[in-house]
């Protein structure tokens, strides 16, 4: 008896034994060998080892409490031991980078894992036009090591020295440090307002040095600053 075909090693594991490695476009294997990891509540999909996990929800009674009044933050499990961990989120694609003493700041809801090593935050966006939505808030991820991020679709990361750049609240998906965010508000004129608007009244204006991700989707999402109440925009931003 046999089985014949290519599936077995056509989607054979990646044998590479970095701390964060693509599977594909939709899965990420992290090496415990390199320390604890923090990932997001549900989003071990395999492991192999002796892994365990540990639900820190919120991230303590202070990111609890900005959670639950800003609606913008994740929550995580603490997974530690030995083996491998394999991650990811309603087959949404993941994209990896490492940071070296430096921050991000991301909308919550595509937070997918981390190393341990990074520290993490709500944060309040400083931007003249925030005090219309009644404050704006992020995740802020500082330090050095691997950050694993979920976008809707290949992402295009803008940088934003090279002209005005802005973005939809709904596919913004992090920024870089060094660049600044503003609200911009674009009514199209009272003859598009008469009709009903085009629906892209409320924008994200960004500006400094660095670069802002952005994924080719625009729908509304549970967490993050993509909710209907609370985070970066609030009800004023949903389309």
């Amino acid at each position: 008896m046999a089985i014949h075909g290519s599936l077995f090693q056509q989607y054979q594991e990646n044998p590479s034994q970095d701390p964060f490695v693509l599977q594909n476009k939709k899965m990420l294997k992290i090496s415990m060998a390199y320390g604890p990891v923090f990932a997001r509540l549900g989003s071990m999909v395999a492991y192999q080892g002796d892994v365990r996990f540990e639900n820190t929800g919120s991230g303590g009674l202070n990111k609890m409490f900005k959670a639950a009044v800003t609606g913008e933050g994740v929550k995580m499990m603490r997974c530690t031991g030995n083996g491998e961990l394999f991650v990811a989120d309603s087959a949404s694609e993941v994209q990896v980078f490492y940071l070296e003493n430096d921050m991000v700041s991301v909308n919550g809801a595509n937070v997918l894992a981390f190393s341990g090593s990074i520290e993490w935050d709500i944060h309040r966006v400083q931007a003249r036009g925030g005090m219309m939505a009644g404050g704006l808030y992020n995740v802020s991820l500082r330090g050095t090591g691997y950050v694993a991020v979920t976008t809707k679709g290949d992402p295009v990361a803008l940088d934003v020295a090279g002209a005005p750049t802005f973005g939809d609240a709904q596919a913004v998906v992090l920024w870089t440090s060094g660049v600044s965010m503003d609200i911009r508000v674009d009514t199209g004129g009272l003859g598009s307002l008469i009709r009903g608007g085009t629906g892209e009244t409320f924008q994200m204006a960004f500006g400094g040095q660095g670069f802002v991700l952005i994924q080719p989707d625009e729908g509304v999402v549970t967490g993050g600053h993509q909710q209907q109440s609370g985070g970066v925009l609030g009800g004023l931003l949903g389309n």
